[in-house]
């Protein structure tokens, strides 16, 4: 493994100029892989192996396991960004991590291929998060490591397409392979293959010796992960902002499978071709939107207004599926969503890098705000499942196959709704960014 870093330049100094094409080509190869790892399973195999393993109980199951598994995330995000900042090899501070995520992440997945009870599905989701989430948190830090302010708005977009293509080659990958270990299995070599490249050229650049973090302290390890909203207070308002988008996002995400069958009334097979058909025109919508959007908030200068209007946008994607429980509804929101999600995640993940404490601790303050992604997959799931109790308590219907209206879902995309729109409320209390 090599790495290109051009002029040479502190690796804590602000970029000046624009990485090379390759870089970035490099960089979207490996975020397609990591982004296949997580939503793949999310999406469609957990779900399934959920229901071979337990059918009676299987919503308890997948909730119990993608809670377990966004717990490890919340956790180790930040530590590997933080432990990331810290590196002090000749490869640099985010390769190695990025190395190891990768080749982690798969050896989970084929843990999670043999599978066959709640015990180890639980052990090898566990292993996939806390894996990918090194990749993860090393993968994000690079950017404000080697990108600009003024190109930060196209580069998120770009990952933003990552992201996407990730999440539908996963889904693809999951409904075309024909059973769920042959899914996991081929997304792992997947997750494998294309992070070599970058691996092969991630400009990567060392700390100087001058540079070098003081002799590790796990008392000033552990508190430096506080970021007192009183000293930072745009950081704390990004970081609610964020959690409040991704609480909605995930409340509608994660019980689509259900929902589809649930509400809409689908077979188990309907449902797993058209969670993948709702992915890939969610995709669609959003490639159209993310880096165009982004180009437009460089030149712009202006990122907040963006970022309100897109929560907006995936707010009334939500209330869509609430209270029109049809195939062709989903499918309308499957696009607003898009729009909208395109819009958010590239300039929003411009207006982080801009908020940011200090250069010296940018994969573990990127780790703190990837918090905000992750925590909702924990707290979702019992939320969501919380009101489908308490409306079938009340006398609400919830599962109805189509045949009436679905309270319980009503409930649940109603409260994704509120939760968009509050985050995009949020996003005017930032004040260092237009």
């Amino acid at each position: 493994m090599t790495t290109d870093t051009g002029a040479r330049r502190s690796a804590l100094a602000e970029p000046t100029d624009n990485p090379p094409g390759r870089w970035v080509a490099y960089l979207t190869l490996a975020s397609i892989g990591l982004w296949a790892g997580f939503f793949g399973p999310i999406q469609v195999l957990l779900a399934q192996q959920a229901e071979s393993i337990d059918e009676a109980n299987k919503k308890l199951v997948l909730a119990v396991v993608l809670g377990l598994g966004a717990f490890v995330s919340v956790v180790c995000n930040p530590v590997f960004g933080a432990f990331s900042d810290r590196t002090t090899l000749r490869a640099g501070r985010r390769l190695p991590w990025v190395v190891g995520g990768a080749v982690g992440g798969a050896l989970s997945l084929l843990l999670l291929a043999v599978a066959d009870n709640v015990v180890v599905m639980a052990l090898g989701w566990c292993g996939v998060q806390a894996t990918l989430n090194a990749m993860l948190a090393a993968i994000t830090a690079t950017v404000p490591d080697q990108v600009p302010v003024g190109s930060r708005g196209k580069i998120g977009g770009i990952l933003a397409l990552a992201q996407t293509l990730g999440v539908v080659g996963g889904v693809g990958i999951a409904s075309a392979t024909g059973s769920i270990a042959a899914g996991y299995a081929v997304t792992a070599v997947v997750l494998l293959v294309l992070a070599v490249p970058y691996c092969l050229g991630s400009r990567d650049l060392p700390l100087a010796p001058d540079e070098r973090p003081e002799p590790f302290d796990w008392g000033a390890f552990v508190r430096s992960f506080w970021v007192s909203p009183r000293e930072h207070p745009d950081f704390a308002w990004a970081w609610i902002t964020r959690f409040l988008v991704n609480l909605g996002n995930a409340l509608g995400l994660l019980y689509l499978l259900y929902y589809l069958q649930d509400a809409i009334g689908m077979t188990s097979d309907e449902a797993e071709d058209s969670v993948f058909v709702l992915t890939a025109t969610y995709a669609l919508a959003l490639m159209v939107t993310a880096v165009t959007f982004g180009i437009w908030s460089d030149r712009s200068g202006r990122r907040k207004v963006f970022v309100i209007w897109s929560g907006i946008v995936g707010a009334f994607a939500s209330g869509l599926l609430a209270v029109a429980q049809t195939w062709p509804a989903a499918v309308v929101a499957a696009v607003v969503m898009g729009i909208g999600y395109g819009i958010y995640t590239s300039v929003d993940f411009a207006l982080i890098t801009q908020v940011l404490p200090g250069a010296a601790d940018r994969g573990k303050d990127l780790g703190v705000i990837n918090i905000a992604n992750a925590l909702p997959q924990v707290v979702a799931p019992g939320i969501a499942g919380v009101i489908l109790v308490v409306v079938e308590a009340f006398g609400g219907l919830t599962e109805t196959n189509g045949d009436a209206f679905s309270v319980g879902y009503c409930a649940v995309y109603a409260s994704a709704f509120a939760s968009a729109i509050l985050g995009s409320v949020f996003v005017t209390r930032i004040r260092s960014v237009r």
